[in-house]
């Protein structure tokens, strides 16, 4: 069943999880350089919501920040090193998309409702399972090197 629902309905619903109403204004078409420009200030836009707005972001981005580096300066081969930095980065990606996902459900509505509460769980579920990838990839090709070099100096 359908309902529809007043435009107050939907206004109280935005400005009780925080974000303003856009008002539509018909789509432009960019193209070449100025498409590209347009496309990264809509990301920084989307980083930047998602910084504000949800602190499991925040932790990840703080854990990115000391293990990117680590990548980088562990010995390992290059595939290695790109499948530990991809791990990570994966995180953060899943992470920006469950963002969206729960931001699109409070938009719709802040009733609790059985497909906004699977969508939800889908979207954490999502974030769980690049986590276990993250955890692998990294126990993997750093765990014999942790092991190697706990052996060598106890």
């Amino acid at each position: 069943m359908v309902r529809s629902r007043s435009s107050s309905a939907t206004s109280s619903a935005s400005e009780k999880s925080g974000h303003a109403e856009r008002t539509a204004k018909p789509a432009v078409k960019r193209s070449g350089l100025l498409r590209g420009l347009f496309a990264l200030r809509h990301s920084r836009d989307g980083i930047a919501a998602t910084w504000r707005e949800e602190s499991a972001f925040r932790q990840e981005v703080c854990v990115a920040a000391v293990l990117l580096p680590i990548a980088f300066a562990v010995h390992v081969g290059a595939a290695e090193r790109v499948l530990l930095a991809a791990s990570v980065l994966l995180v953060l990606l899943v992470e920006l998309i469950n963002s969206s996902i729960e931001a699109a459900i409070d938009r719709i509505s802040l009733e609790r409702h059985e497909l906004s509460g699977r969508a939800k769980d889908c979207g954490s579920a999502a974030v769980t399972v690049a986590i276990v990838i993250g955890l692998l990839t990294w126990g993997v090709i750093c765990g014999p090197l942790a092991w190697d070099w706990l052996r060598a100096h106890l």
